[in-house]
């Protein structure tokens, strides 16, 4: 699948610096650009965050910027959240609303900037707020960024032959907004699963015996209900989401890769630890849960189809026999837990730890290219020997 092309950087409007002052009851955000856009802020609850919506935005800001917090704030975090918007997330200390919030022109030699002022409000205060109004759906302040391209007229052809092979939706973990661990320096888990998925992508792709859907080919936030979705909506046969994990440095010190599948009970602590922190994806990047679609929730009740937890189980058993033979695997390589991005109830679905970026040995391996060469390969004679038992060109049917 060819990624839309992008639209040229410098096109974007640029955020230079932004900067945290005050204190525990007023905290003033400042964020400099080099032209005025339009934008819009709301709070969520559970945690206590505000979410700062704007047009894509080219953000050329410090490395560890965002990481310290101020006053009212605890940290923030940016990136794009959705082609044509980006997001800023704060995490609060407490709750709080937006007092004001505003763009100044430049002048007398200082940039254009965004101001956001947040003040300390009680809880009773703060969830009176939040009506359904003032809970905004995910979406950018601006969501035309491509909207000038005029819709050619539609032109009569022959609908062409049904495309009977196989779907496998490819999913690299995080994104955006939402970078996943964190290895020493700038690597970054969002970046090295995009590029390990994109790989799997061009590998599959090549057989001809594949169709592959990407859930994201850049740099994007999606929310994990989105990706459930899209397997859904393009009647997946098989869902990978590929990540890579940490341990805490009080937890020791794992490697090697595993694979997991979909159980309510989570097969050991550190199962339970990883699902508890992939699903708080949605929180990261500034979802609100409350406003799950009722699809999701039907999902969520429908999680017994035995026909599918078998075909995952049988793929997670495949890919680790392909996976063994050239990548090193965690001693406990297969395992379940409740992932939420895994809970289609009509794809089978896995998600596959490539490794721990918190162990040197494995960092190595994940950003080696021949590695990922290797593993890559492995995976994919994983997918043939899983359709050649598996005669289906659709996903079983809904």
């Amino acid at each position: 699948m060819v990624a839309p092309t992008p639209v040229a950087a410098s096109s974007f409007p640029i955020a230079s610096d932004a900067r945290l002052a005050g204190d525990a009851k007023q905290t003033r955000f400042v964020l400099d650009l080099d032209k005025p856009v339009q934008f819009r802020a709301f709070a969520l609850a559970d945690p206590y965050r505000v979410i700062l919506d704007l047009p894509q935005v080219s953000f050329r800001l410090a490395a560890d910027i965002g990481s310290a917090g101020r006053g009212l704030v605890k940290s923030f975090r940016y990136g794009l959240v959705m082609p044509g918007g980006s997001r800023i997330v704060f995490d609060l200390t407490g709750p709080a609303k937006v007092a004001k919030s505003y763009v100044l022109e430049a002048a007398n030699g200082q940039p254009a900037r965004l101001v956001l002022e947040l003040e300390e409000v009680d809880r009773t205060s703060f969830v009176q707020s939040l009506a359904p109004a003032n809970r905004p759906e995910l979406r950018p302040a601006i969501a035309d960024a491509n909207a000038n391209a005029a819709a050619a007229p539609a032109t009569v052809r022959p609908a062409p032959p049904p495309d009977t092979r196989p779907v496998i939706v490819i999913d690299p973990g995080h994104g955006g907004v939402d970078n996943g661990t964190q290895a020493a320096g700038e690597i970054m888990e969002k970046n090295l699963v995009l590029g390990f998925g994109l790989a799997l992508r061009d590998r599959i792709e090549k057989s001809g015996r594949y169709r592959v859907v990407m859930t994201r080919t850049d740099d994007t936030f999606i929310p994990l209900g989105e990706r459930v979705r899209i397997a859904r909506s393009h009647s997946a046969a098989l869902f990978v989401s590929i990540h890579a994990d940490a341990l805490p440095s009080n937890e020791g010190n794992a490697r090697g890769a595993t694979i997991y599948t979909l159980s309510e009970k989570a097969s050991d602590a550190e199962a339970e630890r990883l699902a508890d922190a992939e699903n708080k994806s949605d929180a990261i990047g500034g979802v609100s849960l409350a406003d799950e679609p009722t699809e999701v929730a039907d999902i969520l009740i429908d999680l017994a189809q035995r026909e599918t937890r078998t075909f995952s189980n049988r793929f997670a058993r495949v890919l680790m026999g392909e996976m063994k033979n050239t990548v090193r695997m965690h001693k406990h390589p297969l395992k379940s837990a409740r992932f939420r991005v895994l809970k289609a109830p009509d794809v089978p679905s896995v998600l596959v730890e490539l490794g721990y970026v918190s162990n040197k040995g494995d960092l190595e391996h994940l950003v080696s290219e021949n590695w990922r060469n290797r593993t890559v390969g492995s995976m994919a004679l994983a997918i043939d020997a899983f359709f050649a038992k598996r005669p289906a060109t659709t996903a079983p049917t809904k």
